[in-house]
């Protein structure tokens, strides 16, 4: 195996922060807590990336991930959950400071990120027992075959990966409010297929009690790249190449895999 290098900036970039905040703190008399205030991350309620337990702590490896980065930047994070397409209105804005998601081309006129997707998801398709369509669903080879086949997809607002590569090929699309009803719309043949990550998919379908209803094939397209998105005029937008060094690190270290493996299980 090759050997895992990282090229850090933190040293540098940890020096010239120290010495900006401890003039902060000397010039305006404030302890270092209230020198910045945190980084206001607004997130969707989705396990297992991220979930407010019943007894109300914060969980999800994507919020591992994260909150343990940030916190060795020195970064206090204030997560707060909203309907998906409300945290972009919140980014947006200048509202929210930060959300977690795949960057693309609208989201980055409001938001910059780092280099490296610090987690890829894998997407497969799943279809019903009784879709007319199964044996060549089955047989999928990419997105161009979806619009080749006239498959109507259904996702649910906001997913700017199907807005980016579903809808911009000119496929059909029905739109779900909430995630969880779009497989009770695929289980009544309101749709052919749904583009999702299986491992988060099969509780939601469990869930919907559509299991009978519901195949996933084998096909997998391609992955959907998650970064922290931060918005442009955000006073952290700067620290991003920071971020990706840490990220970076504690993938050497083995942290991200071992923080992933509480949640994912491999087949």
């Amino acid at each position: 195996m090759g050997k895992c290098v990282v090229r850090s900036r933190i040293g540098k970039v940890g020096i010239r922060l120290a010495g900006f905040m401890l003039a902060v703190v000397l010039l305006t008399g404030l302890s270092p807590a209230l020198a910045a205030a945190p980084l206001r991350l607004a997130y969707p309620d989705f396990w297992p990336f991220f979930t407010m337990t019943a007894e109300g702590y914060m969980t999800g490896f994507f919020y591992e991930i994260v909150d343990e980065a940030l916190g060795r930047m020195g970064i206090e994070v204030e997560w707060k959950e909203y309907p998906w397409s409300r945290c972009q209105v919140l980014v947006h804005s200048g509202e929210a400071d930060a959300m977690i998601t795949v960057p693309t081309a609208e989201r980055q006129f409001y938001t910059v990120t780092h280099s490296d997707p610090f987690y890829v998801k894998e997407l497969k398709i799943f279809t019903t027992v009784d879709n007319p369509k199964l044996a060549e669903i089955r047989r999928i080879d990419s997105i161009d075959d979806i619009f080749r086949l006239g498959l109507v997809v259904v996702t649910y607002n906001g997913n700017g990966w199907n807005d980016e590569y579903i809808r911009s090929r000119g496929i059909k699309i029905y739109e779900s409010p909430q995630l969880k009803n779009v497989w009770l719309m695929l289980a009544n043949n309101r749709g052919d297929i749904v583009i999702e990550w299986p491992i988060a998919a099969w509780p939601q379908i469990k869930a919907g009690r559509v299991t009978n209803r519901i195949v996933e094939t084998s096909v997998s397209l391609e992955g959907m790249p998650f970064h922290l998105l931060v918005n442009r005029n955000s006073p952290y937008a700067e620290r991003l190449p920071e971020f990706n060094d840490v990220i970076s690190q504690m993938r050497c270290e083995g942290r991200l895999d071992e923080i992933i493996g509480k949640y994912v299980v491999a087949p």
